[in-house]
């Protein structure tokens, strides 16, 4: 990595988020420092017109495989490119562009190596949380926190920035096919962590709809499961 230029991608993972979409796409400012990817997980409501309409690269996937596989795709497109900074976010609106200087700071000036968006930390923010989730997350962080070592506020929340170095740690293998839907994301930063990367956190805002319907794909049981078992598999060494 080029410490005093380094070369950054944003990717925005898409499946069938409608106008949800084209609003996310549309906060993007013109002048950044960074790159935009949209990944196209299988969509079936017309994504690729809507992404079409802005000067973004486009990497799709013709059927549904899985968040995991999307990451994986976009890895490789990062490493064909000579990125040395990844910055995830889901196409559904939650998720706003303007945090992204936030989750960079870390990266760019003070040396970190990972750094995990929260929403409860000063600064950061959250609308219309379900109240599930509200019980569940802070629950969630704590314990694995005190599993793992971790004193961080937010572990659940997907938009985060993190230096592709740990991704291609020869001690980490990410093709493995469990790691195919949420698992992947919990894989690389259980190892960023255990791996003794430096890591660190930074307010991001989180805004689901008022209206509280549609407001996530994840399934309560099949995908809380799958966000969880990484934990379980690589503290009881159960998987690499």
């Amino acid at each position: 990595m080029n410490p005093t230029n380094p070369k950054i991608l944003a990717s925005v993972f898409v499946y069938n988020e409608g106008e949800k979409l084209h609003a996310t796409l549309a906060r993007f400012p013109v002048d950044r420092n960074y790159d935009v990817v949209v990944m196209d997980d299988g969509s079936s409501d017309g994504a690729p017109a809507s992404i079409a309409q802005f000067p973004f690269v486009h990497l799709r996937h013709e059927a549904n495989r899985g968040v995991g596989a999307a990451l994986r795709t976009v890895f490789a497109y990062a490493n064909a490119n000579g990125y040395d900074i990844f910055i995830p976010m889901a196409g559904n609106g939650k998720m706003d562009p303007k945090d992204i200087p936030a989750l960079l700071k870390p990266l760019l000036e003070d040396g970190y190596d990972y750094v995990q968006g929260s929403r409860y930390m000063r600064g950061g923010f959250h609308e219309h949380l379900p109240l599930f989730r509200k019980i569940t997350i802070p629950l969630l962080t704590r314990l694995i926190g005190l599993l793992i070592d971790f004193r961080g506020t937010d572990l659940t929340c997907g938009f985060r920035a993190y230096k592709l170095a740990i991704v291609r740690d020869p001690r980490l293998d990410i093709t493995q096919a469990w790691l195919d839907r949420y698992e992947m994301e919990y894989y690389i930063h259980y190892y960023a962590i255990k791996l003794g990367y430096r890591i660190t956190e930074a307010p991001v805002a989180m805004r689901y709809p008022a209206s509280k319907k549609n407001y996530s794909k994840i399934r309560v049981f099949t995908d809380w499961w799958s966000m969880l078992r990484p934990w379980v598999y690589l503290v009881f060494k159960l998987r690499k």
